[in-house]
């Protein structure tokens, strides 16, 4: 009964915000509160929320403030060169910008961290995005896709997970996987350069200053008596209320597009340039060492980088303030999601439906539990945490396949298979990151990137089996 209820609970989630029925933050907390209920262990509700409020609370904190971090740095322009590296690649064509965007994320997924990878990716390119009218969610899937590939980097998470939970050496499972994990991520740029054709053929190709004439051309006219004369005072076409605006609030428009991209904001520190380029190597290092717990070193890096570009007080305080959107959706959005791992979790589900999911397969492919696990890790990881997975499920799995003679390096190899499509999965809170700061609905994120992140995963599985890694 567990069973058909766990994934019932995660069905009726799944649908609900895919047809928009329920934001995200109401299906998270509502839905598992309900069948809580229809468990039976409804009085346990409060304990079960605790419990996973209390186990996510380190990533909601570090969530915070890597965003007000980031997004400083942001501010003080330490990403600018990236920014301009990446639109010289990508002028205005929508193929270049697509593939532009994988190859960013990519990048900057060697730092490990999903959330900075999607808060830089993001920053860089929704501007081009949304200036040439661009699909948003083909962003996201990309940025997601390309990023699930790299966390499967030793310091990544799934990596170090898998290693513990078979006690084996982190290098052991990856080096190995390096070929099927580049094929994996060839498939996400060849995909990525697939989209953009197809977002060539629907809008065309312009470079960036056509773009902004034919832009002023079809949305400004010239105003005549009661105007300035000038010429440059522009009103707004095809409205139906009074058709002006003024020039401030066109350039404010502008502003907004190209907020991150603006080289003469007055955020910008370039006399500090180094230091802060200095002060996140120097966090981004301290990360990989694990010298000390990652919400720590976000918490002191943020400080650090707050008193220092701004000095006063009423400026940090309008940084903060700049930020607290992204801040407050993404920390609600983990709390959240707190309480669907923490009844998934209080009530067993989790357990009964990986019990089950064991079980279910046949005893004639137990000499290919290798390639079992990656099939599994598609559904599993993206239903589950990666502690879940890989503490809960992986170890049994193993078992079954070290009784047919399969190794645990295999069967850990095989476990990583899935990542690109865990990343979009409704449980990682970077995800939350990415859609907040794309201004992408989840359940069109959802609904896009689901397919090409499972093909992307197939891809990663059957490179390991040519290549004999699984």
């Amino acid at each position: 009964m567990l069973t058909i209820l766990g994934f019932a609970m995660i069905a009726t989630f799944l649908v609900l915000i895919m047809l928009k029925k329920m934001s995200p933050i109401a299906a998270l907390v509502l839905i598992p509160a309900l069948f809580c209920v229809f468990v039976g262990k409804g009085a346990k509700l409060g304990d079960y929320v605790i419990d996973g409020v209390t186990s996510l609370a380190p990533t909601a904190a570090m969530l915070m403030f890597a965003i007000v971090y980031f997004g400083v740095m942001i501010d003080v322009g330490l990403f600018d060169p990236i920014v301009r590296g990446i639109l010289k690649f990508c002028k205005a064509d929508p193929l270049r910008i697509v593939v532009g965007t994988a190859l960013l994320a990519a990048i900057v997924s060697l730092d490990g961290d999903g959330s900075t990878t999607f808060m830089i990716t993001v920053s860089a390119m929704y501007p081009l995005y949304k200036r040439l009218k661009m699909s948003l969610v083909v962003m996201t899937g990309v940025a997601a896709m390309a990023n699930g590939v790299m966390n499967t980097l030793p310091w990544g998470g799934p990596t170090a997970r898998a290693a513990t939970a078979l006690k084996l050496d982190a290098s052991d499972i990856f080096v190995p996987m390096i070929p099927a994990l580049a094929v994996g991520l060839l498939f996400v740029i060849a995909l990525s350069y697939v989209l953009g054709r197809r977002e060539r053929a629907r809008l065309g190709t312009l470079t960036l200053d056509e773009v902004l004439v034919e832009e002023k051309e079809t949305e400004t006219v010239l105003v005549g008596a009661g105007g300035s004369g000038d010429g440059k005072t522009p009103v707004r076409t095809g409205g139906s209320g009074s058709g002006t605006a003024t020039q401030d609030e066109t350039a404010d428009e502008d502003d907004d597009d190209f907020q991150g991209l603006d080289p003469q904001r007055a955020t910008l520190r370039p006399k500090l340039y180094w230091f802060n380029a200095l002060l996140t190597v120097v966090l981004l290092t301290s990360m990989i060492m694990e010298w000390l717990p990652i919400p720590v070193l976000f918490l002191l890096g943020a400080a650090l980088a707050l008193s220092v570009n701004f000095p006063h007080i009423p400026d940090q305080k309008a940084r903060l303030a700049a930020h607290a959107d992204n801040v407050l959706n993404v920390s609600g959005m983990v709390f959240a999601a707190a309480v669907f791992t923490g009844v998934l979790q209080g009530t067993g589900m989790v357990d009964h439906m990986a019990t089950w999911m064991v079980d279910v397969i046949p005893a004639g492919m137990g000499p290919h539990m290798a390639l079992v696990t990656g099939v599994l890790s598609l559904p599993l990881t993206y239903f589950m945490s990666n502690d879940g997975f890989y503490f809960g499920v992986l170890p049994v799995l193993a078992e079954a396949g070290a009784a047919h003679g399969v190794s645990p390096l295999e069967m850990a190899r095989a476990s990583l298979v899935g990542q690109p499509l865990h990343m979009s999965s409704p449980l990682v809170p970077a995800v939350y990151v990415l859609v907040g700061m794309a201004k992408v609905e989840f359940g069109d994120h959802t609904r896009f990137v689901v397919k090409w992140a499972a093909l992307t995963c197939l891809a990663i599985l059957g490179a390991g089996i040519l290549f004999g890694i699984i």
